[in-house]
């Protein structure tokens, strides 16, 4: 066989690899999108035509307000701390909370910059030891302090809110909190990164992403009766199942040693029995967008890798050690689902390759070169049934991101499709190298930034 025809066995070895994993990843998304908009279909014939429609700002009017407790866990964050901190005291519309900050002794700057926002209500925490250890780590130091001082003010948390130094918190997010964590251990709102003019293509991609997981995915989450996982910000866990779950870790609700503590966390509970909620909810009549927690997100090819990496090494790798394959049929898909990244980064570039050498084939041919290109008809079945699969795909992704940017960033987010699988592949490689590594799992951030806008 000439080199021609081995480039033209490798390109189709390869291509047929990739296309039928993309037919398996694209039905199982296929279902998703079925069962979404089946339910879509089935409220709106029955549930919005019996029940007027709930706003957040109907909670607000709550006349015990029960007491909640704001986790921050920092490292290396003065450049935000001080104006999230300032924000959050503004915007919160709720009279009843405390934030406790999280802040290592080697850090001098943060400590400085959480000690510049006078106000009552916010706790400074010092983590004992030289940071920074893991976000969970902190959480935990956190969750001490609040232990501290449920017994010396004799008023115990009604729940536990957690949110990172960057986020932006809306104002009714307290109020939707309390009236709903009765009804389960955990609650969790829409996470919406906020859209950087600067960083349109690094940055926009995770609004394509999260616009998509954060008002599909979940929402077929609970659906199937799998677990919500939580996002680590936006969300609020019952005092009574966190302090069970304290108990049945020594006292350490937190997941130290994991990457993804938060996305363990609700499937800890899920594998508990107690209930976990997804909840999407217009702030009030006439005003645009759900409520959500909101913020800038990785701006740099570097910083991007990095994070998905981390997020890919604690789900994908260590996830399936830390939590195996438990629950129904739903949770176990919903599992799979989670993991699939490392494999599905191996066919973008099994796909990648393979269209490569296709078109040196090709080339070769146009040349005048004596190259045979034949496709199996199998094959090419393969190739046509993707192409309505990757066409739908791409149409959902457009029009979910529509739905939460405007039309603008649903355009955007096509071509933006290529910026996600580059990342992909980079993080996959990065996260696999560490984790056969064996080290030990360390706080791997990024550098943060705040929006003004957000303080005045």
């Amino acid at each position: 066989m000439d080199a021609a025809g081995i480039l033209t066995r490798m390109a189709a070895e390869l291509a047929l690899f990739a296309r039928v994993g993309f037919l398996l990843f694209g039905l199982n998304d296929l279902v998703v999108d079925l069962i979404y908009f089946s339910r879509r279909m089935w409220r709106w014939a029955t549930v919005y035509k019996r029940h007027r429609r709930t706003y957040a700002s109907y909670y607000i009017f709550n006349k015990k307000p029960g007491f909640m407790a704001i986790l921050v866990p920092a490292w290396d964050e003065s450049a935000v701390i001080a104006q999230m901190l300032t924000a959050t005291l503004k915007r919160i519309d709720y009279p009843n909370y405390r934030i406790f900050v999280g802040h290592y002794r080697n850090d001098p700057s943060t400590a400085t910059a959480i000690a510049s926002v006078k106000d009552k209500r916010i706790e400074a925490v010092e983590v004992p030891v030289d940071g920074p250890t893991t976000k969970a780590d902190c959480l935990n130091h956190l969750y001490d302090a609040l232990i501290a001082y449920e017994l010396n003010a004799g008023q115990p948390a009604k729940a536990v809110i957690l949110h990172d130094a960057e986020d932006v918190v809306h104002r009714y997010e307290l109020g939707i909190f309390d009236g709903l964590i009765g009804r389960a251990a955990v609650v969790q709102l829409p996470v919406l990164p906020l859209v950087d003019p600067k960083s349109r293509w690094i940055s926009g991609h995770y609004c394509d992403e999260f616009a998509e997981a954060h008002i599909k995915e979940l929402v077929v989450r609970e659906a199937v009766g799998a677990a919500v996982p939580l996002a680590g910000v936006g969300c609020a866990i019952a005092r009574g199942p966190l302090a069970k779950l304290a108990a049945m870790h020594e006292g350490r609700p937190f997941a130290g040693s994991s990457l993804t503590e938060d996305y363990e966390m609700g499937l800890r509970f899920g594998s508990l029995g107690l209930k976990t909620m997804f909840v999407r909810i217009p702030a009030e009549p006439g005003e645009p967008g759900v409520v959500a927690s909101r913020g800038h997100f990785p701006a740099t090819l570097n910083a991007a890798v990095r994070q998905k990496a981390r997020w890919l090494g604690g789900i994908a790798f260590a996830g399936w050690d830390r939590l195996g394959w438990s629950g129904g049929l739903g949770e176990r898909w919903m599992r799979l689902r989670d993991r699939r990244g490392p494999f599905a980064a191996l066919l973008i570039v099994a796909a990648y390759v393979a269209a490569f050498l296709w078109s040196q084939v090709w080339l070769a041919q146009v040349l005048g070169a004596p190259v045979e290109v034949r496709i199996d008809p199998g094959l090419a079945t393969l190739l046509t049934v993707n192409a309505w699969l990757l066409a739908w795909r791409v149409l959902m992704r457009a029009a979910f991101t529509a739905s939460a940017y405007g039309w603008e960033e649903g355009l955007l987010s096509i071509p933006r499709l290529f910026v996600g699988n580059l990342i992909a592949v980079l993080a996959a490689f990065r996260a696999f190298t560490l984790h056969s590594k064996g080290r030990t799992p360390r706080w791997d951030k990024t550098q943060h930034t705040f929006p003004k806008e957000a303080v005045l």
